[in-house]
């Protein structure tokens, strides 16, 4: 770590970073959401991301001819939502779109609005992307829930779970959900994150919404999506043969760059040593060895491009938002002139690091 000072201190002498940059944004952790028109996939989106209706439709970009791929957030996205067309439109053959949405998605989520029974369009498509057989995670969102009682909504949500579960071939997960007034809330908006985390981490760590115990967790939510996407920036730049070794520490550097601005410290020498000071050598050494020998595996031919690459990704990503962290926490107190302990730093960096490294999508238990 200490011979990488150069990278952390100085980031604008850092090596060029579009490649990593541009490959991240390539292989964004992707939800496809799949439904009829009127499902409810753009509210769905609206009330996940808390943006307006006219930013999500203003924000969707062509990604094949009759689909459109929504990154959250617009600079730095942590995550994409994609949005076929709606399936039954007259005169839409989604075939094409299928089969290339099937590449790049990670998890279906199957929108279909309560008392919708005609939903046979929905039900071909499903056909047509198990036998893809790319596309493993499935969740079934049943939309409108509250226009029905208790029973009839049961009812409805069983009917229509039993239809996926004919199709897909086995247990699918489902959640009833309603989007309620201006607000944007969500009728059942934590089952709902619950579930979606299961099919991609990275959402419980995007759409959390837990109470926070003090000013400083406060303030480190707002600035939390700028850490993930650092984060997913040095994860996918060891997917890039022969990167990492330089990119992670860049990457970090600017990330803490760009913090201590945020929170009114000058980032200089003298702040890193102090960041390097409250966070324990112990902890230094640890991440500089780990850096390193991350680098060596990935050149072990076969296994380091597959596996190696793989661990790499998901503790760079686990490393770095465990740095951004502890960091957000450090400069909130310097900013206010109180002294952190070293103990309290390490506890903050290595509950984050294990937080991380499960967000990343590459860490399997």
């Amino acid at each position: 770590m200490f011979e990488k000072i150069k990278e952390f201190i100085n980031p604008n002498e850092n090596p060029d970073l579009t490649k990593a940059h541009e490959y991240q944004r390539q292989h964004l952790p992707t939800l496809w959401l799949l439904g009829k028109t009127g499902a409810g996939k753009s509210s769905l989106i609206q009330a996940l991301t808390g943006e307006s209706s006219a930013q999500i439709g203003n924000g969707f970009e062509p990604c094949t001819m009759h689909s459109s791929a929504y990154d959250y957030p617009k600079a730095q996205p942590v995550i994409r939502f994609l949005d076929s067309r709606g399936l039954g439109e007259a005169g839409y053959q989604p075939d094409d779109d299928i089969a290339l949405l099937s590449k790049t998605s990670h998890a279906l989520v199957v929108v279909m609005k309560l008392g919708e029974v005609e939903q046979s369009a929905v039900i071909n498509a499903l056909k047509q992307i198990r036998k893809q057989k790319r596309v493993k995670h499935l969740l079934l969102v049943h939309t409108a829930a509250q226009e029905y009682v208790h029973e009839e909504r049961q009812r409805l949500i069983d009917h229509q779970k039993q239809l996926v579960m004919d199709t897909w071939g086995g247990e699918v997960s489902s959640i009833d959900v309603d989007f309620c007034g201006e607000s944007g809330e969500i009728y059942h908006q934590q089952d709902l994150v619950n579930a979606l985390t299961q099919l991609l981490p990275v959402v419980g760590l995007m759409m959390d919404e837990d109470e926070h115990a003090n000013a400083e967790e406060q303030n480190f939510s707002q600035l939390e999506k700028e850490v993930l996407w650092y984060s997913g920036t040095a994860s996918a730049s060891d997917l890039i043969p022969a990167v990492g070794l330089v990119s992670v520490p860049a990457i970090q550097g600017k990330m803490l760059h760009s913090l201590a601005n945020q929170y009114g410290v000058e980032w200089n020498k003298r702040a890193f040593s102090e960041l390097v000071g409250a966070l324990g050598s112990s902890v230094a050494v640890q991440y500089s060895v780990k850096l390193a020998s991350r680098q060596i595996v990935k050149l072990i031919p076969g296994y380091g491009q597959t596996v190696g690459a793989i661990t790499a990704a998901a503790m760079s990503f686990g490393t770095t938002y465990g740095l951004g962290r502890a960091a957000c926490y450090y400069f909130y107190h310097k900013s206010k002139g109180e002294a952190v302990s070293v103990e309290q730093m390490q506890s903050i960096y290595r509950d984050a690091l294990k937080k991380g490294k499960a967000a990343s999508g590459y860490e399997k238990d």
